[in-house]
């Protein structure tokens, strides 16, 4: 069975809420975080599969197409593969917020999707968040859990707390 890194999109692995963009709804307002497309490499280089799982109740809310969210990630995906990573699928939700559907965070409906499509083996494996439903869904589907947190904040029960992806990477892979 493989290993995996989940990530979360919105804050792990792009600005969000920040000077420069609010939410990401084309890919010119798309911004890696600083050490993203080297802990991404990083990670796929010692032999982890990484996928994205990502809520996006924007789709569901009307602010941004099923297209153009695709575009953003075909963006992502490739910024990311240029720079020697790989990123083996994104799974979204595109749910509206509070609808009860298994697939949005904190249910780890996504994970388990990955885990059955790709014969992952969760024990060995890490969602990497920042806010506590990635940490939720996370324990709910029975990786380890990274909250990735700047500042003093809840730790939401998180195994371990980086600054950065590119700090966490870098504790995985000792």
């Amino acid at each position: 069975m493989n290993k995996a890194i989940f990530l979360d999109r919105d804050g792990v692995i792009n600005e969000v809420k920040t000077k420069r963009v609010k939410f990401v709804n084309k890919p010119e307002q798309f911004y890696f975080l600083e050490g993203v497309k080297e802990a991404v490499t990083l990670l796929s280089h010692e032999g982890y599969m990484l996928f994205v799982v990502t809520n996006q109740g924007g789709v569901g809310l009307g602010y941004l197409s099923h297209g153009h969210l695709e575009q953003i990630h075909d963006y992502m995906v490739g910024e990311l593969e240029t720079a020697g990573g790989k990123i083996h699928e994104v799974s979204c939700c595109t749910h509206k917020p509070h609808e009860g559907c298994a697939c949005r965070k904190p249910e780890p409906g996504m994970i388990w999707d990955l885990a059955e499509k790709y014969e992952l083996n969760l024990d060995s494996s890490y969602m990497i968040g920042d806010r506590e439903p990635d940490i939720e869904a996370g324990r709910k589907a029975g990786c380890r859990t990274i909250l990735i947190s700047g500042s003093p904040s809840p730790l939401y029960g998180a195994d371990y707390v980086f600054p950065s992806l590119k700090d966490a990477a870098e504790f995985i892979i000792e």
